[in-house]
């Protein structure tokens, strides 16, 4: 073939400018994790919860209303994201077992990005790292995942001898207690992450990156900078409102906190929860100076923005705190995504999981997802909330009780959840969440809804390893 000095100037403008064109296509993700975040927060309607930059980030992307962990604890929840392969798969039940113990080659959600050429960095806890005692420290992170990793230590471990501590024989990552913190925000652990997050982005923002941002509050310790705790009134905080005889009809290993509330009093609960929200809104304030960053650096337009915790937490319902139950209270998380090709200011009542985290952004950046993976992508409900979608969302969890460990497997529906321990041999439990949406009413044996029980067990069974 001959080339005339025309058709070869024509080429060559061709190839120049293409190239641009391919590389703009490549979105770029900033994937902020909460710890022990529940839903008490303003976008999710409640009423005292100072939120107002999560809320922002709600207002421009699609907000989950029914979205859940895979298991309401650390180190399981984010191995299975991370890999998008569930507990049963991965092999983690608690805080200590690397996932790579069972699946040595899996390729996590960053090392996607890492193989295809994107910048990929954490800064803070992605993985899992105990809080507080691995506050600085690599905890069980994945050195194949990250190209750069920064894992600040603010005051906040410093402070910890003034801790209000309700519960003292307890570890400090597993107690009531709370700390309204001398000085500014930029001195605290979560301060610190926010400025490191801002700097990778200020010096990657010409290339694709993968930005791991973790967060550590309002995980226990409750630490905070004295104004999160006056934007909470104590006097308009309300201790849970638990009925009468309402553990006569919940099975035994459904709980874990034995007397309720480890025998705190009611005042002494109002301060834990006040320094509950306190945090929340501390962590939210940081959230907000990573999003005004890149709103800053004009990244917005080319970059997928995900919100998400590592599972919900109790605040007194029946008499249970924290995590490590399979209540509606600590298997749902917030999750919001924002970005190109995603609905704005919508929110989606669709069940979904965090597993699903994995396969969608891998969707939305034209990524080739790995084999093997256990979630489906939400591209769909991203564009249209409403679209059909008829997947319900698994937690699992395994519940020590007499030296046996009763594996114990929720199913939630849009309407129902259905939870059976050690498959139904140890109890089993039903909700209403339509109508009973704090899970007073156990109705897995009342033979009004035999019918119900019998499908939502099958569906349970259904995902099943």
């Amino acid at each position: 073939m001959k080339f005339t000095p025309l058709l070869l100037i024509s080429l060559v403008s061709f190839t120049a400018a293409s190239a641009p064109a391919a590389a703009q296509r490549k979105l770029n993700v900033l994937f902020i994790a909460a710890d022990d975040l529940n839903v008490d927060l303003g976008c999710y309607g409640h009423p005292l919860v100072k939120s107002p930059n999560i809320d922002r980030l709600a207002e421009r992307g699609v907000r989950f209303d029914r979205a859940y962990c895979q298991y309401p604890l650390c180190n399981p929840t984010r191995a299975s994201l991370m890999t998008g392969r569930r507990p049963d798969t991965t092999r983690v039940f608690n805080n200590q077992p690397h996932f790579r113990e069972a699946l040595p080659d899996v390729v996590t959600l960053p090392q996607l990005f890492r193989q295809n050429g994107y910048y990929v960095a954490r800064v803070g806890k992605m993985f899992h790292a105990g809080v507080p005692m691995e506050i600085g420290m690599d905890g069980k992170d994945d050195s194949p995942s990250w190209d750069h990793v920064v894992n600040p230590r603010g005051r906040d471990r410093d402070d910890e001898d003034s801790l209000v501590n309700f519960t003292p024989g307890r570890s400090l990552g597993s107690c009531l207690c709370y700390l309204s913190a001398e000085g500014t925000s930029e001195e605290q652990t979560d301060g610190k992450v926010a400025g490191e997050a801002i700097k990778l982005l200020e010096q990657n923002r010409d290339r694709p990156f993968f930005l791991g941002v973790g967060f550590y509050r309002p995980h226990s310790p409750h630490i905070a900078p004295k104004k999160f705790f006056d934007l909470h009134p104590l006097e308009k905080i309300q201790a849970a409102n638990n009925p009468p005889n309402d553990l006569d009809d919940i099975p035994a290993p459904a709980l874990w906190i034995r007397p309720p509330h480890w025998g705190l009093t009611e005042p002494q609960q109002r301060e834990v929860i006040q320094g509950y929200y306190a945090s929340t809104s501390f962590m939210d304030e940081q959230v907000g100076k990573v999003v005004d960053a890149l709103d800053r650096l004009k990244l917005t337009d080319k970059t997928i923005i995900v919100f998400w915790s590592d599972h919900g937490y109790l605040l007194g319902l029946h008499g249970q705190w924290m995590k490590w139950l399979l209540f509606e209270g600590s298997a749902r998380v917030p999750l919001i995504m924002a970005g190109p090709g995603i609905s704005k200011g919508r929110t989606c009542g669709r069940t979904v999981e965090l597993l699903d985290m994995y396969p969608t952004i891998a969707d939305l950046c034209s990524l080739t997802p790995p084999v093997g993976l256990e979630g489906r992508s939400l591209r769909p409900l991203l564009k249209n909330p409403k679209a059909n979608w008829s997947r319900p969302a698994y937690t699992q969890q395994v519940r020590l009780t007499d030296k046996n460990l009763p594996m114990g497997r929720s199913v939630r529906t849009e309407r129902w959840r259905y939870t059976e321990w050690d498959e139904g041999r140890a109890g089993a439990e039903l909700y209403d969440e339509a109508k009973d949406p704090d899970e007073f009413t156990n109705l897995a044996n009342d033979p009004k809804h035999a019918k119900t029980v019998t499908e939502l067990k099958a569906l349970l069974h259904k995902n099943r390893r």
